[in-house]
């Protein structure tokens, strides 16, 4: 019989998908140069430094075009964000691997991250305005604030909470819908991408706002000058209340 139901369904001959060997390549790659990397003993924050300045040029690029060289200089932009991009896989990669792992790196890398969403769309707010389209600059500085309040929304929450990776517009989304709006900007996908991001980011803070709210009202207001309460707190303090499984 278990020859039977082999017969009747057949295995596939190659058990991996193209889609899955590209990423294993990508995989293989992306560990090279961080062998790489680990070996000339570079510090990983330095790796997130350079990640910056490469996105400043970036945004460069975005702030002079112009409407005679949009589409090229959109498209260079978008191909800087992925060589930046590299940058920020690998910092992380090779702190790890040449154990050089810190509090303070983490706290270091998420602010250079800060500073390379915004230079980016204050790069595309000067292009913009150079050409006098004032709704996409009002429009692009809209979403730069909200993508700032999606990470300070879960870096607040978590010093609060311990855990608040909820929502769907995180960094590498939007940075990947940037990259698509650069390289496709010849068929105007800049601003649909701006609308997506605007919508998507502000539900994202809205829902991690909500999340806060669910984990902390069963919290006692506090007093005037007591300490806010640890995560640890907040954790035990929820779980003392729930029912007890053997009622």
């Amino acid at each position: 019989m278990p020859s039977q139901q082999n017969e009747r369904n057949p295995q596939p001959r190659h058990s991996h998908s193209w889609t899955l060997a590209f990423g294993k390549a990508c995989g293989v790659l992306l560990q090279a140069i961080v062998n790489g990397l680990a070996l000339t003993r570079i510090s990983p924050n330095v790796l997130t430094f350079i990640g910056l300045v490469i996105n400043i040029g970036a945004a460069v690029l975005f702030g002079f075009a112009n409407e005679q060289n949009y589409v090229r200089m959109f498209l260079y932009a978008g191909l800087v964000i992925i060589g930046a991009g590299i940058f920020d896989m690998v910092d992380g990669r090779v702190a790890r691997q040449t154990k050089q792992v810190t509090v303070f790196g983490a706290f270091f890398d998420s602010v250079i991250d800060r500073y390379s969403d915004v230079v980016l769309f204050f790069g595309l707010i000067v292009f913009y305005a150079r050409g006098n389209r004032y709704f996409y600059v009002d429009l692009s500085a809209f979403v730069m604030v909200t993508s700032l309040m999606v990470s300070y929304t879960r870096a607040r929450a978590e010093a609060l909470i311990g855990k608040c990776k909820v929502g769907f517009m995180e960094r590498p989304e939007r940075i990947v819908l940037i990259i698509l709006g650069a390289l496709f900007d010849r068929w105007g996908a800049m601003a649909p991408v701006l609308w997506v991001l605007a919508v998507l980011s502000t539900i994202t803070v809205i829902h991690r706002i909500r999340y806060t709210y669910d984990m902390t009202k069963h919290l006692a207001p506090l007093s005037a000058g007591e300490p806010m309460p640890t995560p640890s707190q907040i954790s035990l303090d929820r779980s003392s209340k729930l029912p007890s499984a053997n009622v």
